[in-house]
């Protein structure tokens, strides 16, 4: 029984690496380096307590020291940018036909889009510049684009 007991746990090390790689909390991958401690341990004493003893030692290490600063890290060089759909979201649009509160068509960022205006808006005409305000669906609720004006 001890002599496979080392690649029990590196059976354990590998599927909390894969379920790791689904969550990316960081809370799997500490168990899988306890599961590597404890194989080491497995492979050299043949001890099915220690084995024990080691994994759960070096899983609690792991989440409590390496956890915390890996996390800081991770939030600090990780990028916050919106993405699909909320990225659109703030952006202008150039106006097809006509846009009312119920139908239209706008050119966003380079594509077609079935569009519609804010509640209590003016009809949009075509050629006007809109800002995206939300997406519901495929459609894009737009708002006239404030205009700046500047001093001369």
């Amino acid at each position: 029984m001890r002599d496979w007991l080392w690649l029990a746990w590196l059976a354990v090390a590998i599927g909390a690496g894969v379920a790791e790689v689904t969550t990316l909390h960081l809370i799997f991958a500490m168990v899988a380096g306890g599961a590597v401690a404890a194989a080491v341990v497995a492979l050299v004493t043949g001890s099915v307590g220690g084995s024990v003893l080691v994994f759960a030692a070096a899983t609690v290490a792991l989440l409590l020291g390496a956890r915390p600063p890996l996390l800081r890290y991770l939030r600090r060089t990780t990028p916050v940018s919106a993405m699909n759909v909320a990225a659109l979201v703030g952006r202008t649009a150039e106006v097809i036909t006509q846009v009312g509160e119920s139908s239209g068509t706008v050119r966003l960022s380079g594509e077609v889009w079935t569009a519609r205006s804010v509640p209590g808006s003016t009809l949009l005409e075509p050629g006007s510049t809109v800002r995206v305000v939300r997406i519901d669906g495929a459609t894009a609720v737009v708002e006239n684009e404030p205009h700046t004006l500047t001093s001369g």
